[in-house]
């Protein structure tokens, strides 16, 4: 069983009476249909419809909800939090639980709280594990690829917070966004995005012939930027993409390079957004 140990990630427990409408009038998933023991991703975002905070959200099976977050962002997450509380009767602190493990393709159980994570299919029977983790040797390397072959982007390691709308980061393709909801956070922007079909940037697996450069490093077409990497994985990455540019130099067959590096670019598995096709397709 493929298991990966991450060491930093923080859980925080928002519980009370109004934990649940406390959050589903502020962060972008839909809340309530968090079906047991699944996580799903979710974000807090800004005003104007960038992600500040992404995280993946679950039942705590008392009423109330476990954030697994960041721990780079966890305390500034527990302060933003605090202060759109107002007069809500929730509780916001940090968990007793931490994730212990992260395993994928098993059917084995461990002790613990086991927790479906809901951005892969069901059939890779992704769990994260809180409290205990199972056996086994950490392959943190695997958990990259996996993450890179399903389009699953984290901040830090795929975009800066502040950087990105929930569509660059598949949020409409994983369930991150409830647009049958109501209103959010940022919820007008987002909504706009949706209707009119104009997310101008995807996340996009990058393949070159040797190890492709560190993350960061900019994706090039004829000197203009296309992209930017994110994880990387040997010779297969993650990128934000601008999809118009990258289309453009492959429809012309103008190389796409990293680093100086020839790389290809393909779509994640199981996303419904493509390559534009016409001038209508390339979003505003």
């Amino acid at each position: 069983m493929p298991v990966h140990f991450p060491k930093s990630r923080s859980v925080i427990s928002v519980k009370g009476e109004d934990a649940e409408h406390f959050l589903q009038n502020l962060v972008t998933c839909d809340v309530a249909a968090i079906p047991a023991d699944t996580a799903r991703p979710c974000a807090l975002l800004t005003p104007q419809g960038k992600v500040m905070f992404d995280f993946l959200i679950m039942p705590d099976g008392f009423g109330g909800y476990l954030i697994d977050i960041d721990t780079a962002l966890a305390d500034d997450f527990t302060r933003r939090l605090t202060m759109y509380k107002l007069r809500a009767k929730a509780e916001i602190a940090e968990s007793n639980e931490s994730l212990a493990a992260i395993s994928w393709q098993s059917d084995s159980a461990s002790a613990g709280r086991q927790v479906a994570d809901s951005r892969f299919p069901s059939d890779l029977n992704v769990m994260r594990h809180y409290g205990a983790a199972p056996a086994g040797e950490d392959d943190a390397a695997g958990w990259t690829q996996l993450r890179i072959a399903h389009g699953v982007a984290e901040s830090g390691a795929d975009f800066s917070a502040g950087d990105a709308f929930p569509h660059d980061i598949s949020y409409d393709q994983n369930g991150g966004v409830g647009f049958k909801k109501g209103c959010f956070v940022g919820q007008e922007v987002v909504s706009r995005m949706q209707h009119r079909g104009t997310a101008r940037r995807r996340l996009i697996v990058v393949s070159g012939q040797t190890a492709l450069p560190a993350p960061g490093t900019a994706l090039e077409a004829d000197g203009k930027t296309a992209g930017t990497l994110g994880s990387v994985a040997g010779n297969t990455g993650l990128a934000l993409v601008r999809l118009d540019r990258a289309k453009d130099a492959m429809d012309d067959g103008t190389p796409i390079t990293a680093a100086g590096e020839t790389v290809t670019l393909s779509l994640p598995a199981n996303v419904s957004y493509r390559w534009p096709e016409n001038e209508s397709d390339k979003g505003d």
